[in-house]
C-alpha cells in the first residue's frame, strides 16, 4: 500500500523586515517624483502642499492601522482576498482578484516597465523606437517573472534589493536638496493675478494624486502565507511601512518647496530633477533619470512578487483555474499563477492600454478598501461575539478611526468618478465582469464533484 504524497505547500521564509520593505515597495514608484508638482498646480500656498501630503500620510497610516488588525484578527493566506470572502461573500473577494490581475496590478506593472523603457535614453543615450520600447518593456517584467518564480526568498530579496535602492536615492534627494537651497534655483513667483479659490476644494482635488501616491500598502497581506507570525509581523510590517514613506514623501516635499519654491514646484513636470539638476548641472538629469529607473524596477517586482498569491488562493478555493493553486516542488512558489500575472502586464504593456488602466487604479482599489474597513467593523463584532481572544494590534479610537478611512476611502472613488467619469466607469465595468466568471467557475467546480 503506497502512501499519499503530501503536496508541496506556501513555506514561511519571510520576516518582519520582508513585510516592510514590501509594504514601501508596494507604495513607492514613480509617482514621488512627479506628482508633488501636480499636487501644488492644485493648491496656492506652500503650507497648503504640506497639508495636503500631510492629511493623505494621516489617512494612510489609519488605512495601514485597519489592515494590520485585520491581518493580526484573520492571517489567512491571501490577504485582503481572505478577508472579503470570510467578511462578505466569495463573489466580492474574486472580483477583488479579477481586478487585481486585469487592473491594479497587471496595469501598475506595465506601466512601470513602460516608464523604465522610456527613461533608457536619458540614461544611456541611446533612442529606442516605439518596438524597442515596448520590447525593453515586455522584457523587464519577464525578467521579473522569471526571478519570482525561482522561490520566495529570490523574490523577496529581488524587491528588497530595489527598495533599499529606492530608500537611499530618496535619501540622497532630500540631501541635494538641502545644497539645491543655497543654488538659488526657485522660480520666479508669478506676478499674475490669482484667482479665488476654495481651500477645501483645492485640498480634496489635490488628494487624489497625495492618495494614488500613498496606495499600495496592502499588497503585503498578499504574502500571509510565507511569512513567520504573521499576525505580528504583517501587523508591525503594515505600520513601519506606512510610517517610513510618510517621513520620506513630507521631506521630499519640503524640499521641493524650499529649492524651487511654490510656484516653482506648480510650473515645473520634473521637481526632483529640477531640484538634483541645480547641484549636479546637466548631469544632475541623467542621474535622476537612473534613480527613477531604479524605483519602476522595484515597483515591477513587488507587483509579481504579491498578487499571484491571491490568484493561487483563488483557485484554491475552487473559483479559479485549478493550475494556480499549483506549488513548484522545488521552489515552493505558485510559478503557474506567477506566469500568469507576467504574461498579464507583458500583454497590457504591448496594448498600450496602461495608462488608460492607471485612471481605474485609484478608484477600484479604494472601492475595496472601503470593504476592508466594513469587514474589521464584522469580524470585531464576530469575535466579541465568539469570545475570541483580543488580537495582538487594534487600531485605536475605533469605530472613528475605521469609519473615517471608510468614508475617505468612498469620497475618494466618488472624486475619481466625477473627474474621470468614462475612465471609471469602463473600470467599473471589468470588475463586474468577474461575477458571472466567478460564478461559471462555480458551476465548473459543482459539475466536477
Amino acid at each position: 500500500m503506497t502512501q499519499a504524497t503530501e503536496q508541496p505547500r506556501l513555506q514561511r521564509r519571510l520576516g518582519a523586515r520582508d513585510a516592510s520593505l514590501i509594504v514601501m515597495g508596494g507604495i513607492i514608484g514613480s509617482g514621488i517624483f512627479v506628482n508633488p508638482s501636480r499636487v501644488a498646480r492644485f493648491v496656492h500656498t506652500g503650507p497648503l502642499v504640506m497639508l495636503a501630503w500631510a492629511i493623505g500620510g494621516a489617512i494612510a497610516l489609519i488605512g495601514a492601522g485597519v489592515f494590520a488588525e485585520l491581518a493580526a484578527r484573520r492571517p489567512q493566506d491571501g490577504g485582503v482576498y481572505a478577508y472579503l470572502r470570510d467578511a462578505f461573500h466569495p463573489v466580492v473577494a474574486f472580483s477583488y482578484g479579477w481586478t487585481l490581475l486585469l487592473i491594479s496590478q497587471g496595469g501598475g506593472a506595465a506601466a512601470s516597465a513602460v516608464t523604465f523603457a522610456f527613461y533608457i535614453p536619458a540614461i544611456t543615450g541611446i533612442h529606442l523606437s516605439s518596438a524597442m520600447t515596448t520590447i525593453v518593456a515586455v522584457s523587464v517584467i519577464a525578467l521579473f517573472t522569471l526571478v519570482n518564480c525561482l522561490g520566495v526568498r529570490q523574490g523577496a530579496s529581488t524587491q528588497n534589493a530595489f527598495m533599499i535602492a529606492k530608500l537611499v536615492a530618496i535619501v540622497g534627494v532630500v540631501g541635494v536638496g538641502i545644497f539645491a537651497i543655497g543654488n538659488a534655483v526657485a522660480h520666479p513667483a508669478s506676478n499674475a493675478t490669482v484667482p479665488p479659490f476654495d481651500p477645501f476644494v483645492a485640498i480634496g482635488l489635490a488628494l487624489v494624486p497625495v492618495m494614488f501616491a500613498y496606495s499600495g500598502w496592502q499588497t503585503s497581506s498578499f504574502m500571509s502565507a510565507e511569512l513567520r507570525d504573521p499576525q505580528r509581523n504583517l501587523a508591525r510590517g503594515m505600520l513601519y511601512g506606512v510610517l517610513g514613506v510618510v517621513v520620506l514623501y513630507l521631506a521630499v516635499n519640503a524640499v521641493c518647496l524650499i529649492a524651487l519654491g511654490q510656484d516653482g514646484l506648480a510650473r515645473t513636470d520634473t521637481p526632483a530633477s529640477d531640484v538634483v539638476r541645480a547641484v549636479f548641472g546637466p548631469i544632475g538629469g541623467t542621474i535622476m533619470a537612473t534613480i527613477v529607473a531604479i524605483s519602476t524596477l522595484g515597483f515591477i517586482t513587488n507587483q509579481i512578487l504579491t498578487a499571484p498569491r491571491v490568484y493561487y488562493q483563488m483557485a484554491a478555493d475552487g473559483t479559479f483555474f485549478s493550475a494556480l493553486a499549483k506549488i513548484d516542488p522545488r521552489t515552493h512558489v505558485p510559478v503557474v499563477a506567477i506566469a500568469v500575472q507576467g504574461i498579464a502586464a507583458m500583454l497590457i504593456a504591448m496594448s498600450g492600454k496602461y495608462d488608460v488602466i492607471l485612471n481605474w487604479v485609484t478608484s477600484i482599489d479604494y472601492i475595496f478598501f472601503g470593504f476592508a474597513a466594513l469587514a474589521l467593523v464584522i469580524f470585531r463584532r464576530r469575535d466579541a461575539a465568539s469570545g475570541a481572544p483580543k488580537p495582538f494590534f487594534t487600531i485605536p479610537l475605533h469605530p472613528w478611526s475605521t469609519g473615517a478611512f471608510l468614508v475617505v476611502a468612498w469620497a475618494i472613488v466618488l472624486d475619481v468618478l466625477v473627474k474621470s467619469r468614462s475612465d471609471t466607469l469602463i473600470g467599473f465595468a471589468v470588475l463586474l465582469t468577474g461575477i458571472p466568471v466567478y460564478f461559471a467557475f462555480r458551476r465548473k467546480a459543482a459539475r466536477e464533484r
